[in-house]
C-alpha cells in the first residue's frame, strides 16, 4: 500500500528555516515602557495591543521575516525566518511588533504585518503517522517527515486534523509543534 509523504520537499527548507543574522546593525536600547507593558501582559495573559491571548500561535505570512532584538527597525536583526507558513509562538506585544519564537526557541521581535492568523504545525519526527480518524487503529492516510508543515484544523485533547497539498489526516498532538497540549479547536 502506497502512502504519500507529507510535504517531502520541505525538510531542508524547514530545517534551514532560520538563518542567524551576522551582519546586522548595532543594537539600540529597548523603549523605557517596554518592560512595563510586558509585565502587564504576563499578569493578564492578554496582549496589551490586541487583547488576544498570550502566548498564542500564528504563522509566517511570507517567505522572509526578520526577527529583531527589539521592537523597531533600528534594532539589530538576530534571525531571518525563511519559510512561509512556519508556525511561531507570540509571547509579547509592543505597538506594531510581536515577540515570537519558533519550536527551537529562536526568535525576536517581528512586525505584525509579517504574521498570519492561519494556524499551522510542524512535525517533530520522521515517519509520523496520519490516520483517517483520531484513532491509532484507524487506517493510515500518510506519513509525515520531520520539519514538514501542515495547516491545523480541528483538535481534541489528544489529536489534531492536519492538511497540506499532499495529504491530510489525524495526528497525535504530541507529534507536532504549534498547538498547546490542552488546546481544543472546532
Amino acid at each position: 500500500m502506497f502512502l504519500p509523504a507529507l510535504a517531502a520537499g520541505l525538510i531542508a527548507a524547514c530545517l534551514a528555516g532560520t538563518a542567524h543574522a551576522q551582519d546586522a546593525e548595532d543594537d539600540t536600547a529597548m523603549p523605557a515602557d517596554l518592560d512595563a507593558s510586558m509585565t502587564l501582559e504576563s499578569q493578564e495573559n492578554r496582549g496589551a495591543v490586541t487583547n488576544l491571548p498570550l502566548p498564542r500561535y500564528v504563522s509566517l505570512k511570507g517567505s522572509d521575516g526578520n526577527a529583531r532584538r527589539g521592537p523597531s527597525l533600528s534594532h539589530r536583526i538576530d534571525w531571518v525566518f525563511k519559510h512561509a507558513g512556519m508556525p511561531l509562538k507570540v509571547t509579547a506585544e509592543f505597538g506594531n511588533w510581536r515577540r515570537i519564537e519558533d519550536r527551537d526557541g529562536a526568535g525576536g521581535w517581528i512586525h505584525y504585518t509579517l504574521l498570519s492568523g492561519v494556524r499551522t504545525v510542524v512535525f517533530e519526527d520522521d515517519h509520523t503517522e496520519l490516520h483517517s480518524r483520531p484513532d491509532d487503529k484507524a487506517p493510515l492516510t500518510a506519513y509525515a517527515e520531520a520539519g514538514a508543515i501542515a495547516k491545523l484544523g480541528k483538535c481534541s485533547v489528544e489529536w489534531c486534523d492536519v492538511s497540506s497539498k499532499d495529504a491530510d489526516g489525524w495526528v497525535r498532538k504530541t507529534k507536532v509543534w504549534g498547538v498547546d497540549a490542552q488546546e481544543t479547536r472546532d
